[in-house]
């Protein structure tokens, strides 16, 4: 199943359209969704309990933007560039 996020918008997406869209990627890849489980020091309970918070979306930010092998596989499936993304994250960490 490929994500999309929304291609009418001029303006970019969004901390939750990119976190979801991560969410995804990673819930169709368990290896993945396990290694981020295991570095972000959460079990499936504290996942899904976290599931729409800031703090679950900026880790998914954070873990893919450490990634280049699943952020570039995240961009090829949502449509999205990899500049477009790095923007988000560095907007979230201005300090690098």
């Amino acid at each position: 199943m490929r994500l999309q996020l929304p291609v009418a918008k001029t303006a970019p997406p969004t901390l939750t359209e990119v976190a979801d869209a991560c969410l995804g990627y990673l819930s169709e890849h368990p290896d993945e969704l396990l290694a981020f489980m295991n570095q972000a020091g959460l079990d499936p309970q504290a996942l899904r309990a976290a599931v729409g918070t800031k703090r679950l979306q900026t880790g998914l930010v954070d873990y893919f933007a450490a990634n280049e092998s699943i952020l570039l596989a995240l961009c090829a499936n949502t449509g999205m560039s990899p500049e477009t993304f790095m923007r988000l994250w560095h907007k979230l960490n201005p300090n690098g």
